[in-house]
């Protein structure tokens, strides 16, 4: 039990910590981030929004009564990282070796693990929201 925990903090770590770093490119509007957001026709919205949301998940994530919610954030927003790079960006952007694809994979996975591991709380959040049976 307790390396299980281990390993779920581990998840919430990692994910966070390849979310935050990439926040100071996308708010500094660096080079590679404008290109990004510009060749799927995002920029600067896409790029502001992206790197909100994403802050966002990282602090959603590592609160632990959160971490579902955060994860699922995380999670939609790196399946839309990882259709640009399928569809229009290309695995490798500006010879990064396919390092932005890898880290998307990385936290993409990692919030599917740990929304799996938190179901209940999503069960438990959508029984309330359907309305009560009429007896």
């Amino acid at each position: 039990m307790k390396s299980q925990q281990i390993l779920l903090w581990v998840l919430r770590i990692l994910a966070a910590l390849i979310m935050v770093q990439s926040l100071f490119f996308k708010f500094s509007a660096s080079e590679e981030s404008v290109y990004i957001f510009t060749t799927v026709g995002m920029e600067p919205w896409g790029r502001i929004a992206t790197g909100t949301a994403e802050l966002i998940a990282a602090i959603l994530l590592l609160w632990p009564k959160t971490t579902v919610w955060g994860a699922v954030l995380a999670a939609g927003v790196m399946s839309g990282a990882i259709f640009f790079h399928l569809t229009s960006l290309g695995i490798v952007v500006k010879e990064d070796g396919g390092q932005l694809f890898i880290y998307a994979l990385i936290v993409f996975i990692a919030s599917l693990i740990l929304i799996w591991y938190h179901k209940e709380q999503l069960f438990c959040f959508f029984k309330k929201m359907l309305p009560a049976k009429a007896s």
